[in-house]
């Protein structure tokens, strides 16, 4: 039933948001496309390797716009494309460059939800007139009256189809951002959804999902930091430095520490009878300690810059389930406050490669409390 108000749909020109604005438009409200401009594909063609044509299942590319345009136009509602360039390098992928270049291990999505999907769209929404936003995200946004003592607090849930479930990827959203959030898709899974998009008619009802990060082409993230910084009139800095063992002993050497990840195998560039794995990357020796699997289990773990969303703010332990990757299995662990406004989380079992740069997500069954950046 329509509220009588404008949603602003943020569509990618994939199949989940454009079956969201399908939702909406078939409801009755009051609806209007809108496509964030992010990433010029073509701007690093030609250099160090980079194809000059994007590849397919990636986001974002004018393919993408032209789709998006195209289901508008399905559904005879207004279509725009914001051109958010600018802000996009400066929020996210100066930061995903610098963060690796630091010997973290950054997730650009999180990011653009940050600074772009939602705080940056809902802007534009207001400056055309619409009250809310909705996004083709797989979660379950509602508002809980009881909560705060009777004040309410919107609350963050996991979607009906927990292989898509998005929400690690929506840990900061605040709590003005969630109250003029829908998520039309959190009560679908992906095989009804494109079910859906195929009784509204819509072309792309089977278009593969992306799986790319949308300014990396090829998936090669050394390249385009290499790529990136050459465009910029800058070097790679030098952070060539030391391979050692965990016992200390130094067993070679590498070119920078922005070529590793923690839990890396591959491209270690020593030779081992047992199988290698990168266990910590100091940013100020230029270290890389390698070890055996599972000297990559730790049973703690300190995150930083903290949004907090079931609760206002942690002040006593908690028993939470933790989410350090998006295909990692939230684990058991308590949760407790630790200095200047971080957290700090004991796990009952070891967690594998907890990785710096990595967000760790806080779960209240299937609540998000909130998270944060791990340290």
């Amino acid at each position: 039933m329509s509220t009588n108000t404008t949603i602003a749909v943020a569509m990618s020109g994939g199949v989940d948001s454009s079956t969201a604005a399908a939702m909406l438009a078939h409801s009755g409200e009051t609806v209007v496309g809108l496509t964030l401009q992010l990433w010029d594909q073509t701007r690093l063609a030609g250099r160090h390797g980079i194809p000059d044509a994007p590849k397919a299942g990636r986001c974002c590319s004018l393919d993408d716009v032209y789709d998006a345009r195209h289901v508008a136009e399905q559904l005879g509602i207004p279509y725009y494309v914001v051109n958010q360039e600018e802000r996009f390098e400066k929020d996210v992928v100066r930061p995903f460059v610098d963060e690796y270049l630091a010997g973290r291990t950054p997730i650009p999505c999180s990011l653009c939800n940050n600074h772009l999907k939602f705080d940056q769209l809902l802007q534009t929404a207001r400056s055309i007139g619409a009250d809310r936003i909705a996004t083709g995200h797989y979660a379950v946004n509602e508002f809980d009256a009881t909560r705060d003592g009777g004040r309410g607090r919107w609350i963050l849930k996991r979607p009906a189809d927990l292989a898509k479930d998005q929400t690690y990827f929506l840990f900061g959203l605040t709590q003005q951002q969630l109250a003029h959030t829908l998520f039309p898709l959190g009560s679908l899974t992906k095989p009804q959804v494109r079910e859906v998009a195929r009784q509204r008619g819509l072309a792309l009802a089977e278009k593969p999902d992306s799986q790319e990060i949308c300014f990396v082409p090829g998936g090669d993230y050394k390249q385009f930091i290499t790529a990136y910084l050459e465009e910029q009139g800058e070097q790679v800095p030098v952070s060539a430095g030391e391979l050692v063992a965990s016992t200390g002993e130094v067993l070679g050497h590498h070119q920078g520490i922005s070529s590793f990840t923690v839990g890396q195998r591959k491209g270690l560039g020593v030779s081992s009878p047992s199988p290698l794995y990168v266990l910590q990357i100091d940013p100020a020796s230029h270290k890389v300690t390698v070890g055996a699997d599972q000297e990559l289990a730790t049973r703690t773990l300190c995150a930083g810059q903290l949004n907090w969303i079931s609760i206002p703010s942690l002040t006593a332990p908690m028993r939470v389930r933790v989410k350090i990757r998006h295909r990692h299995e939230p684990a058991w662990a308590t949760l407790e406050p630790g200095s200047e406004g971080e957290a700090l989380a004991t796990f009952d079992e070891p967690q594998r490669a907890v990785t710096p740069g990595q967000a760790a997500v806080f779960y209240d069954g299937d609540e998000v409390v909130g998270g944060g950046w791990i340290i």
